[in-house]
């Protein structure tokens, strides 16, 4: 197999890993969605909290909603070693989170005067998509992190998914 090949090959295995990982990802995260959104409505629909104490609330039960989704679906295959190190870096990238996902809709709110429920959830929902974004991003860089030996063994498995090269036509003749 030549390196090309072996490259192609590799690549081809670390975007399936990566699509796979997208939509584990995404699934916890639209539940997550879920839990978010319906407890900050919840909470303004029967409280007198304001909108980005109710919606920083409502991101904080998603949080925790997430990293019990995360470690035993998504990244469940990750290094399990360092707990405290993983849960410390979790709270830490989410608190980041939580400051984009709520200063969308604080600049919203009350920097445009933009409060009506509907415009509540529009901007919570904007706030919660640009925060994902970066979420995704640290989680699977420093959060849950690969095993090592993990990626050989991917571009191994792709090497084995692959047909055999096929013989150029007239190839033989150039061995006269």
């Amino acid at each position: 197999m030549s390196a090309v090949s072996y490259k192609r090959a590799a690549l081809s295995a670390r975007l399936r890993q990566l699509a796979r990982e997208v939509a584990k990802f995404g699934a916890v995260g639209g539940m997550g969605l879920l839990v978010n959104m319906g407890v900050f409505n919840l909470l303004r629909a029967t409280t007198d909290l304001q909108v980005v104490r109710a919606s920083v609330l409502a991101t904080v039960v998603a949080i925790a909603f997430n990293y019990v989704g995360f470690r035993h679906f998504t990244y469940r295959d990750r290094d399990k070693g360092g707990r405290t190190r993983e849960l410390t870096l979790f709270l830490l990238f989410s608190a980041i989170g939580l400051v984009i996902e709520n200063g969308v809709l604080y600049t919203a709110t009350y920097g445009f005067g933009w409060d009506t429920p509907l415009q509540s959830n529009v901007f919570k929902f904007l706030g919660t998509g640009i925060a994902t974004l970066f979420r995704f991003w640290s989680y699977r860089t420093w959060v849950f992190r690969a095993l090592p030996a993990r990626e050989a063994v991917q571009a191994a498995e792709a090497l084995l998914e692959e047909e055999p090269p096929r013989p150029r036509v007239g190839a033989h003749r150039a061995h006269r």
